[in-house]
Formats: structure tokens, C-alpha cells, sequence
């Protein structure tokens, strides 16, 4: 029996375990949000715009459920660039491309 009493590294008391929990919901919540806006965007862009923006959308559910095994605090990030990149790809489209609704 060895006296090392430490925590395993991952073992996270328990404020940070619910920061975690929350930040991980929070971060879901908003990527439905962006995907609801990502897949109705037909409105606006063709469909090949909407098909590209699909897979940016999945690629984005893809590493946020892979950060949140690796940093839950995190997750909150990836629907904001996954919103700002489809506000940039719309406008651009709009501006560069003439699609309008």
C-alpha cells in the first residue's frame, strides 16, 4: 500500500466540475442555434453555399464534442467562430456573389 494520497490529475473539484457542466450546455445550446440558422440560410444562398455551410456546421458539432473531453471550459468558443463563419460566408456571399433573399 503506497501513502500517495493525491488526486488523479483530471479529478476536478466540485465548482469546476458544474463550471464544466455549464459551459458544455451553454456551448451546445448555441451550436443549435448556429445550426438553425446555418440550415435555413436557403433563404439567402444557393444550394451549394448551404451544403458548404452544412459541413462547416457538422465539422464544428465534431470538435466541439472532441474539446469537450479535452477542455469543457472551452466549448463555448467553437459555436462563436462557427457563427461568425457563417455571418462572414452570407456577407460575402451577398456582397461578392449578389445572392439576396
Amino acid at each position: 500500500m503506497s501513502g500517495n494520497t493525491s488526486p488523479a490529475p483530471h479529478d476536478a473539484s466540485p465548482t469546476t466540475r458544474v463550471g464544466e457542466i455549464v459551459a458544455l450546455v451553454v456551448a451546445a445550446l448555441l451550436q443549435l442555434v448556429v445550426g438553425f440558422f446555418t440550415w435555413s440560410s436557403g433563404l439567402v444562398a444557393p444550394l451549394w453555399a448551404i451544403a458548404l455551410l452544412g459541413l462547416l456546421w457538422v465539422a464544428a458539432v465534431v470538435v466541439l464534442v472532441r474539446l469537450a473531453r479535452r477542455r469543457p471550459l472551452a466549448t463555448p468558443a467553437v459555436p462563436v467562430v462557427n457563427g461568425l463563419l457563417w455571418w462572414g460566408l452570407l456577407t460575402a456571399g451577398e456582397r461578392l456573389l449578389g445572392w439576396t433573399a
